[in-house]
């Protein structure tokens, strides 16, 4: 098969199937990849775009008071250097204890639209937030892009093909949430998010609804909130089919970690 025929048969390779080529996606369990996850923090959030100061973080680790036992996170790995590509979290609310604040909670109590929170009448025990979801800057570099964590790359050598692939790293971080939220039960999602996520989302169909102002916080950012099922209702059907593998993959890890944990 000469190059353009090859090119052309790639180009019909499914999201799926291209994505879950080159890369690997599950929790971050072990002490090891829970250092990856916040090395690739560090190198964004410190390194790269300053939104947390570097000195805070001799070990070159960035983290904070959420990742404790209410924290679940998920690590994206490029399969063939082994190179952390991604990361997120999923912080859990405690179970209707109102001086336990969420990250979003703390950050923008005064931007937040209270009465519209409040109307949708949240049993605090549902209620979770999706927070530090980031891309490692190996792959994301692209002319025009230098305002935003999440895009494409042209680092490192790899093929066209794989290259596609780049920009659902975060989205496929998204998806993994999403399938905790539902082994958790946390179905009433909350996130800050810059402008960028919600726009790259929603030609995904992730639809996340503003609940908040704009406000200055790692970056131009505001409260979003989402329910589960709507959420995977509304989902593209090839990102469904992506997040039907991820899910599986997912729920064998959490289902390992509880039973470690009994």
């Amino acid at each position: 098969m000469n190059t353009a025929a090859k090119v052309i048969e790639q180009e019909k390779d499914s999201l799926t199937e291209s994505f879950l080529q080159y890369f690997s996606i599950g929790l971050a369990t072990t002490p090891e990849q829970k250092e990856s996850v916040y090395k690739i923090r560090y190198r964004v959030y410190c390194d790269e775009f300053g939104y947390e100061p570097a000195d805070r973080f001799p070990d070159k680790m960035e983290y904070d008071a959420y990742d404790n036992d209410a924290a679940l996170h998920c690590l994206i790995t490029h399969k063939s250097s082994g190179t952390p590509a991604g990361c997120v979290r999923l912080i859990l609310a405690t179970e209707n204890d109102y001086s336990d604040i969420l990250p979003f909670e703390k950050a923008c109590s005064e931007s937040l639209d209270d009465e519209l929170i409040r109307a949708l009448n949240l049993d605090r025990k549902t209620v979770c937030e999706i927070s530090r979801l980031a891309v490692d800057g190996t792959f994301r570099r692209r002319a025009g892009e230098t305002e935003t964590r999440f895009g494409e790359v042209d680092a490192m050598d790899f093929s066209h093909h794989e290259k596609r692939t780049f920009g659902l790293i975060a989205v496929a971080g998204f998806l993994a949430t999403m399938a905790l939220t539902d082994l958790t039960g946390r179905t009433n999602v909350f996130a800050m998010m810059e402008p960028f996520l919600p726009r790259l989302l929603g030609r995904s169909g992730i639809i996340y609804q503003k609940v908040g102002r704009d406000i200055e916080y790692h970056g131009l950012r505001a409260p979003y909130f989402g329910r589960t099922q709507p959420t995977l209702d509304n989902m593209r059907s090839d990102l469904k089919e992506l997040y039907e593998i991820i899910y599986k993959k997912i729920r064998q890890s959490y289902v390992e970690q509880a039973t470690t944990a009994t």
